[in-house]
């Protein structure tokens, strides 16, 4: 019999947010009690891009203060707490052991389980902290680290069918917001200078939109760009029409995979439910890209699922949310767990960068 009330404290620290935050679930209800999350993009805007260690100190200096908030603001105390939980991976490591060390060192002192997550777990449950929905389904992650497409089977089982072989999409649009000196985080100002230029002036290449998996490439199009930007006067109109046309190029990958994804999801998954995609990560905020792909809906009677803004990016309600998951299925870990930089949510995933996508 499963306890009535679960009380979790979720810490994030994967990148470049500190995130703490207290999660409840009540006879199936599930209550966000309080979701702090601090940005370091002030320190990295003139890096134009995450330095890790400049991202480790930053979590160091200010974790326990956003903790402390977090439990204040929840208006609970430590005791009340059922469980500790940590992204444990995958992320910058230098991070990932500021949020584990802190979780497991709560764990300890407050004698309560200490639940190592993985981050694309977390992305993947995040709508479940707003919508009731039930397995499976297929999850898009989009964020600054990962690009993928995973069947999201049930709790704890997870089919990658896609992913990026080079850039993830978060890094294309930082890498080419950097490129048309656009300022950091890239993706809200590429989406804001592509509203007002001419999407079709520049004509960019869609890696791997021929073949018939749901991988993708974004490489090859960062370089289109340079190409490009480096024979040019950069003047407002030309980012603006850059800018507009690399968000088109997107639109139409993004679309593309999706719609193959689908298949391979219903090849995969023999279910006469209705087809639910939810879309995760950071760059799932882009209204752009939740336009076009809106408009899959009718095309393959699918339905698209996106989380809050505040939960689309890293956040520590997501991760007390999988710390619940796994907590009603007494799936704890020792402290000696250690951190992963790399973590597929899929076990059984094939790792692919640098590797060529090929049919299949």
């Amino acid at each position: 019999m499963s306890k009535k009330v679960v009380r979790v404290l979720g810490i994030e620290s994967s990148c470049d947010e500190t995130s703490a935050s207290v999660v409840e679930k009540k006879n199936d209800k599930i209550r966000v009690l309080s979701n702090i999350v601090k940005s370091q993009v002030d320190i990295h805007k003139i890096y134009g891009g995450v330095v890790p260690e400049l991202a480790a100190r930053a979590h160091s200096d200010v974790i326990d203060q956003i903790v402390k908030v977090a439990m204040q603001k929840a208006r609970i105390k430590f005791k009340d707490l059922d469980a500790i939980a940590a992204t444990a991976g995958p992320g910058l490591l230098g991070g990932l052991l500021v949020g584990v060390v802190l979780g497991k060192t709560l764990s300890h002192q407050l004698k309560k389980p200490f639940i190592a997550v993985n981050h694309l777990e977390g992305h993947a449950l995040s709508i479940k902290l707003e919508k009731k929905i039930n397995y499976p389904y297929l999850l898009l992650l989009v964020s600054g680290g990962h690009t993928e497409f995973t069947i999201i089977k049930n709790f704890n089982s997870y089919k990658r069918i896609g992913t990026t072989i080079d850039d993830a999409l978060g890094e294309a649009f930082d890498k080419t917001a950097r490129l048309l000196k656009l300022g950091y985080p890239g993706g809200p100002e590429i989406e804001k200078y592509a509203a007002q230029g001419d999407k079709n002036r520049f004509v960019l290449p869609k890696p791997l939109i021929n073949e018939k998996n749901a991988h993708f490439s974004f490489a090859g199009l960062k370089s289109a760009v340079a190409n490009i930007v480096s024979k040019n006067r950069c003047t407002e109109k030309f980012k603006k029409d850059m800018a507009a046309s690399f968000q088109a190029t997107i639109n139409e990958i993004i679309f593309n995979k999706t719609q193959k994804a689908i298949c391979e999801y219903k090849r995969t998954v023999k279910s006469k439910k209705d087809l639910k995609i939810v879309v995760a990560g950071g760059v799932a905020a882009n209204k752009s890209i939740r336009c076009s792909l809106r408009q899959l809906e009718v095309l393959e009677n699918c339905e698209f699922l996106f989380p809050s803004m505040k939960y689309c990016t890293d956040n520590g309600a997501m991760i007390a949310l999988a710390g619940i998951e796994r907590f009603e299925r007494k799936k704890f870990n020792k402290l000696s767990f250690k951190p992963r930089p790399r973590w597929p949510l899929d076990k059984d995933a094939i790792f692919m960068k640098g590797k060529r996508a090929v049919e299949g």
